[in-house]
């Protein structure tokens, strides 16, 4: 069974950093493009960057260009998502969501069950 777990969300104040990771099992980051996308109370699912490996490309979304970075983690199937700068408006479940067809057009095809990010003013 293919499965996405999200990991290192919490609380932080705002202008402080967090790294959340993503692991996937039962199938193999290479051959997807792994995006992440955040959802705040109220508000429709936001799509943030997207690496596809395959094609050597990163998109990001402006809402985070300059403070979100999307990298390969140490460990095989693993993605990490850097935040810097946090602001309180950043406060939502983050997820990371795989994509078979390694485009980054948004229409995953895995999803996991995403991890709090809360920003503190």
């Amino acid at each position: 069974e293919e499965q996405l777990v999200e990991s290192g969300g919490g609380l932080v104040q705002a202008g402080g950093s967090l790294r959340l990771s993503c692991a996937a099992s039962g199938f193999t980051f290479d051959n997807y493009a792994i995006g992440w996308f955040r959802q705040a109370p109220g508000k429709e699912r936001e799509g943030l960057l997207c690496f596809s490996k395959s094609y050597g490309t990163t998109y990001t979304a402006d809402s985070v260009e300059g403070r979100f970075t999307i990298s390969e983690g140490n460990a095989k199937n693993t993605m990490y998502l850097q935040m810097n700068n946090l602001r309180p408006e950043d406060t939502a479940v983050y997820y990371c969501a795989a994509e078979e067809a390694r485009l980054c057009t948004g229409n995953m095809d895995v999803w996991g069950k995403g991890t709090q990010v809360t920003v503190s003013s």
